[in-house]
């Protein structure tokens, strides 16, 4: 009798667990997520490590990884099957929780959020603390640039967003642009972006943004550009926050020689910077 109670119990744990990673997808997707990693599915499921895997390799229709040696999963419902993923904004935030690392979504991509995309965007350009290889998810690309200090930059909620969304603000945004130009396009990519950029902009969050950076180089690139879009009182924040004494530097690209020279920024400006 105790064999057979035995073999009973067995069965109907093993009835448990067959499919088990299904429904704890579809509930899952029931409450608005779309990312888990395998720890949450074997504490939620009772699976084997073994056995949560061989599950999840049955469902790839369904689901799908980040990046092939981490165990952090998306699922990817009906209306993402043709991307193979869903929307990056949609689990970024869950994803660097699960790493435990800070980010952002930056440079051309928050300027994207912040409603200004003066070209198509392909990649995904997110800001975080430590040099980390880019993951492509579906058709999904993710680029990541790398900042020290980062916890001290100015960021914002993006509202209306799927999940929490962490966004540089429009002043932010711009100081990255000029400091990443060189890997973003070039400066007149760049100022493109900027100068659509301006109207979002505001002084006092300018100054925070500049107390953040501390990069006096990129400020007076920054400067020269808002002077040279004709945002005077912008400019006159950051021409109030540098020190008295500059040094030159290049806008961009170095050429033979500079085609100007800006005095009030002490910026050599080379033919090719703005082309």
């Amino acid at each position: 009798m105790l064999l057979i109670a035995n073999e009973m119990t067995t069965g109907r744990s093993t009835d448990r667990c067959r499919g088990a990673a299904g429904r704890f997808v579809d509930t899952r997707l029931a409450e608005g997520r779309v990312a888990f990693t395998l720890a949450e599915l074997i504490a939620e499921t009772g699976l084997s490590a073994v056995a949560a895997n061989n599950q999840l390799r049955r469902l790839r229709a369904r689901v799908c990884r980040v990046s092939r040696p981490q165990p952090f999963f998306l699922i990817v419902d009906a209306g993402h099957r043709l991307m193979g993923a869903p929307p990056v904004d949609w689990w970024l935030d869950e994803y660097f929780r699960w790493l435990g690392h800070p980010y952002y979504v930056a440079l051309l991509s928050a300027a994207a959020l912040h409603g200004v995309a003066p070209q198509a965007v392909q990649v995904h350009q997110v800001m975080t603390d430590t040099p980390r290889r880019g993951i492509s998810v579906g058709r999904l690309r993710v680029r990541f640039f790398s900042k020290r200090d980062i916890e001290r930059t100015p960021v914002q909620q993006q509202p209306g967003a799927y999940a929490p969304l962490r966004v540089s603000t429009p002043e932010t945004t711009c100081l990255d642009l000029v400091g990443y130009a060189s890997r973003m396009g070039g400066m007149a990519r760049a100022n493109e972006t900027l100068a659509s950029l301006v109207p979002l902009m505001r002084t006092a969050t300018l100054r925070d943004a500049l107390d953040a950076e501390r990069n006096v180089r990129s400020a007076q690139r920054l400067g020269y550009l808002l002077d040279r879009a004709g945002a005077d009182r912008l400019a006159a924040v950051v021409q109030d926050w540098l020190p008295a004494r500059l040094s030159w530097c290049p806008l961009g690209t170095r050429g033979a020689c500079p085609a100007h020279r800006s005095l009030r920024w002490r910026v050599l400006v080379h033919a090719e910077s703005l082309t």
